[in-house]
């Protein structure tokens, strides 16, 4: 199934669940929500829904750890992560998500005004450059993550 990105907020407090196969395609839809939600000035609290989730790839991990990453630095908490899928658990922990998020192994309540957000297409330079800063973000939580993603990186960086 192609990925899907849903949302739902109340007074501040945000949940936000992927479905299906997540991949890079989606990378512009997520970044440009999660700058909404921080502009929000009721903005409370942030949890992410992966139960749905068939597949994610490493710019939507590298964009949900930014997504952490700035809520612990801008509003002192780390955010909660569901995820009820063991093989997104042992990725997540593998990317050293325990560190970022909440992280709870289970299903979470669903709001019922959930709806998808519209894609956001990108240009492909927006893309790659969204690519690239994920990568960043994850390659800088662990010397495991900097190994791993070595490569890619010097790849995309020397590419016009």
């Amino acid at each position: 199934m192609d990925g899907k990105i849903l949302a739902a907020s109340h007074h501040g407090a945000y949940v936000i669940r992927l479905e299906g196969d997540v991949r890079l395609t989606l990378c512009t839809t997520i970044d440009e929500y999660f700058q909404h939600m921080f502009e929000d000035p009721e903005f409370a609290s942030v949890w992410v829904d992966l139960c749905s989730a068939e597949g994610i790839d490493s710019t939507t991990l590298g964009l949900l750890a930014k997504l952490a990453l700035q809520v612990k630095e801008r509003f002192g908490f780390e955010p909660a992560i569901y995820s009820c899928n063991p093989g997104i658990n042992r990725l997540l922990k593998s990317m050293g998500f325990q560190r970022l998020f909440d992280l709870h192994e289970e299903a979470c309540s669903s709001p019922e005004n959930i709806s998808e957000i519209p894609a956001v297409g990108g240009s492909e330079q927006a893309v790659k450059e969204k690519v690239i800063e994920a990568h960043r973000v994850l390659m800088g939580l662990s010397d495991e993550n900097r190994a791993r993603f070595k490569d890619l990186m010097s790849a995309l960086e020397h590419t016009p």
